[in-house]
């Protein structure tokens, strides 16, 4: 199983490469996605992955669409109508692809965020990221599309496009604080 590589690692400070024309459709690919899904699910406040951060050096990246969205309701919460569900939705793992992916416009106005890294452990900021993003890429099978995001969608998009051309999240931080997590 692939290990999500950490801050010194160099293949974290290198421009990633296209992925290759040959590699849509591929085993290969396919792989790729299954071990970045696999890593990517092994942490439970990770919502995206590029593929260097498991030492791979293209430009790709996922996210878990389903930890993107608001928490389902708990026992704790009613309903509309005063009833508490019976159990909280669990949402299914929904990962979304986006290969070779490019920045094509950003809102001008910009909002301070909290952010971490998964191969920056335990360490934590506010980074100055654009309200809006919209990203040209390419999927699995080739084909091209655009996706415009806002909040924490755009948020990621800037995080990860900056993976791939060798930033990390600490580069421009501000107000970074560490906090050890206790390992059971």
């Amino acid at each position: 199983m692939k290990e999500i590589v950490q801050d010194g690692a160099l293949v974290l400070r290198e421009v990633a490469e296209p992925l290759p024309e040959e590699l849509f459709n591929s085993a290969t690919l396919e792989k790729l996605i299954a071990d970045m899904s696999a890593a990517l699910d092994r942490e439970i406040e990770g919502v995206a992955l590029a593929a260097p951060q498991i030492g791979v050096s293209w430009r790709l990246f996922i996210i878990r669409k389903d930890r993107t969205l608001p928490p389902p309701l708990n026992a704790s919460q009613s309903d509309a109508s005063g009833e508490l569900p019976a159990e909280p939705e669990v949402l299914a793992p929904e990962v979304e692809v986006y290969i070779n992916p490019e920045i094509v416009r950003t809102s001008r106005k910009r909002a301070a965020a909290d952010e971490g890294c998964l191969s920056v452990r335990g360490v934590y900021g506010t980074t100055l990221r654009h309200e809006r993003v919209t990203i040209r890429a390419r999927r699995v099978d080739g084909s091209r599309f655009e996706r415009g995001g806002s909040g924490l969608l755009a948020q990621i998009f800037e995080h990860e496009i900056d993976h791939l051309n060798g930033t990390l999240f600490i580069d421009h931080a501000e107000h970074l604080v560490e906090i050890k997590h206790d390992v059971a």
